[in-house]
């Protein structure tokens, strides 16, 4: 009896509306924003001192952008995303200026990354996917943040067949443990939400096996046994 009620009471528990799984970025920023901005800058050094470095020089126009991206990045961390895509003060470039006037530049790339992340956060979502598309992620963590910030997108726009396919890109990607749990959850969440729940129990069994140590991963027990109660209503 004492097992039966503290099953109960984790179901309890775990009973949320599976409407959660529908998050903007928002909540993934303010959780990683540091490690998110720390990728992103670390991409600025990466490109800019290979190039420094190898030729000596640092290409005009990339010099030129990075430098002027640097008020709209400040505005960014700040919450601030209209004025980081449009005008971020003290006679710098907004985002939108960096896709547009450096062009091919791998600072032009990473700027739209920042907006497709700006729109994202102020509610623009078809704008948010259209800049997200062109970003060309140069690493496994940046395809994991692309795609699963494209899920947000989707999902926000209630196009949950999207947005579950992106999830399942960002987890899939590699197995980083900060990015890969955060999307697995969000694959079983929306997969459970949709009544697949043999998709969902792969994506809480994955976290359960493989991500254990992670916040995800100490929570998922709650979902496989709630799982385990929808599954014997079939």
């Amino acid at each position: 009896m004492a097992a039966q009620r503290r099953k109960k009471e984790i179901q309890d528990e775990t009973l949320i509306d599976l409407s959660q799984a529908k998050v903007t970025a928002e909540h993934f920023l303010e959780k990683n924003s540091k490690v998110l901005i720390g990728v992103l800058v670390g991409l600025f050094v990466v490109v800019g001192g290979y190039l420094f470095y190898k030729y000596m020089i640092v290409e005009p126009r990339q010099k030129e952008a990075v430098e002027q991206m640097f008020q709209a990045q400040i505005q960014f961390e700040k919450d601030s995303f209209n004025l980081a895509l449009n005008n971020p003060g003290g006679g710098y470039a907004g985002f939108l200026e960096i896709i547009d006037q450096y062009s091919g530049t791998p600072a032009a790339n990473t700027a739209q990354y920042y907006a497709g992340i700006s729109y994202l956060n102020m509610g623009n979502f078809d704008e948010a996917i259209e800049y997200l598309e062109a970003f060309d992620a140069p690493d496994d963590l940046t395809k994991a943040m692309k795609q699963g910030a494209l899920g947000d997108a989707y999902a926000e726009k209630d196009d949950l067949e999207k947005a579950l396919s992106q999830y399942k890109k960002a987890a899939n990607v590699s197995d980083n443990s900060l990015i890969t749990p955060y999307y697995l959850m969000k694959v079983g969440q929306l997969s459970e939400q949709q009544g697949n729940l043999a998709e969902a129990r792969k994506a809480y069994e994955r976290l359960r096996d493989d991500f254990p140590n992670t916040e995800e991963g100490a929570e998922v027990e709650k979902y496989l046994i709630r799982l385990e109660a929808l599954e014997a209503r079939i």
